[in-house]
């Protein structure tokens, strides 16, 4: 079963729009945009709990992995991947995977948004 766009948060909307996909007017333009705030926002690591499974990772609801960064800008250009440390091993993510439970606010917010802009369904 699909699950449901969140409500519409005129705030966020704002935010996303004024601040990090500003002047984007391209698909590669919003992915750097994205990937430019995110690397500013995101303190490294912080744990995380999986919210879903996802088919481009191994990781299951309720699992908690370390994020350690963002992957190469090269691959955050089709979505937004992280790298993890889970079971012994390193490994790259789609962040939209991820919960943060232990970061600052900057982390929290940024993740945040991210959840949004890709729950809403939005693309690069």
């Amino acid at each position: 079963m699909p699950k449901p766009k969140p409500r519409f948060d005129s705030k966020r909307e704002h935010r996303i729009t004024m601040e990090i996909v500003v002047d984007a007017y391209n698909e590669e333009e919003r992915a750097m945009g994205w990937y430019c705030y995110l690397e500013e926002q995101l303190r490294f690591p912080f744990e995380a709990r999986i919210r879903q499974a996802m088919a481009a990772s191994p990781l299951r609801p309720s699992e908690t992995v370390s994020v350690t960064g963002l992957a190469h800008d090269d691959l955050c250009r089709v979505g937004i991947f992280v790298w993890v440390r889970w079971n012994q091993r390193d490994l790259v993510v789609p962040l939209a995977q991820l919960v943060p439970l232990k970061s600052d606010e900057s982390t929290r917010v940024a993740v945040t948004d991210w959840h949004y802009w890709h729950d809403q369904g939005y693309a690069f």
